[in-house]
């Protein structure tokens, strides 16, 4: 059809992203929802992604998704399942998945869900090939600044389903103690979650995030990056794109940070940022974990983990998951 149905979630309404945008420049800390804002950022991140995700370029990282996928198929004996992939992305991973699940014999839709419409719609024309259009409910939302999801799953005609929730590579660009409760929120006593985790590989945790910087640290992440500040008039000479380990309480991670050589001035309607030499914007952080700080943050808040799957290179790790 010509036509799609979309449901916005008011996190996503004009007002409040102007709000957040404005926020952002202020604290001088990027919401990250803001490189996924338009469908050139879109672009560049699938892009970006092709590139150097282990899942599209280590075939034991793909081998690894598709024997959790099995497991997790095998597992739920549901006879009608609704998938919620939060921060769906392109959707890859949840087609493969809601693929497994249909030849199970079960009756299954799929809420595909993330910041970005184009993001939605590109996870809603995968899902397409496996699912009819009429199980399909895509979902644009801020996970960050909604606290209603429950009450909106709750409301679908969907609601007496049991939900395996995706939550793939979204862990790294929040704070835990802020998206962990959403999350946990979300899953209900015979729900399943299936949730990822960029780990960092070997027994030294600062030498394993010091191994995996530069797929963070390349061309075109600084290009995918550079383009929200390059939107509002910021220049390439105005500064450079800096990368580097931070230590947050037992956590680290990978953050980027456009520090100024001169001056620049942006202007948002009637708000003006003012910009110095010296002065710089954090534009982008991504957490490393070690398994064993992805079981004790989910079980914080009674998420137990039943089963996990390592890559060879143990830079990333799926975890299986109900409610305690």
């Amino acid at each position: 059809m010509s036509l799609v149905n979309v449901a916005i979630h008011s996190s996503q309404f004009p007002e409040k992203v102007r709000r957040d945008l404005l926020e952002s420049l202020r604290t001088r800390t990027v919401n990250h929802k803001f490189h996924y804002d338009s469908v050139k950022q879109t672009q560049k991140w699938l892009a970006l992604h092709q590139a150097h995700s282990p899942s599209r370029n280590d075939a034991d990282c793909a081998a690894t998704y598709d024997r959790t996928f099995a497991a997790a198929a095998a597992r739920i004996d549901a006879k009608e399942v609704h998938l919620i992939g939060l921060g769906c992305g392109g959707g890859q991973k949840d087609t493969r998945l809601l693929r497994l699940l249909k030849t199970k014999a079960k009756e299954i839709s799929y809420t595909p869900c993330d910041v970005s419409a184009a993001m939605v719609l590109t996870a809603r024309e995968a899902a397409s090939s496996v699912l009819s259009e009429q199980n399909c409910f895509p979902l644009v939302c801020d996970l960050a600044g909604a606290d209603d999801l429950p009450t909106i799953f709750r409301t679908r005609n969907t609601q007496h389903a049991t939900r395996l929730t995706t939550f793939f590579g979204m862990i790294p660009n929040f704070e835990p103690e802020i998206i962990l409760p959403k999350l946990a929120s979300l899953i209900r006593k015979n729900d399943w979650l299936l949730f990822s985790a960029n780990l960092a590989p070997g027994k030294d945790y600062q030498a394993g995030v010091a191994k995996i910087l530069p797929q963070y640290d390349n061309p075109l992440t600084r290009d995918w990056l550079l383009a929200f500040l390059f939107d509002l008039g910021v220049e390439a000479a105005d500064g450079e794109l800096r990368f580097t380990i931070e230590n947050v309480n037992a956590l680290k991670r990978v953050v980027a940070r456009f520090h100024f050589k001169q001056s620049r001035s942006i202007s948002i309607e009637n708000e003006r940022f003012e910009f110095h030499p010296g002065d710089a914007i954090r534009l982008f952080f991504s957490y490393r974990y070690t398994p064993e700080l992805v079981r004790t943050h989910l079980q914080q808040h009674h998420l137990q983990v039943l089963d996990q799957w390592i890559t060879e290179s143990e830079e990333e790790g799926v975890f299986l998951c109900r409610r305690e």
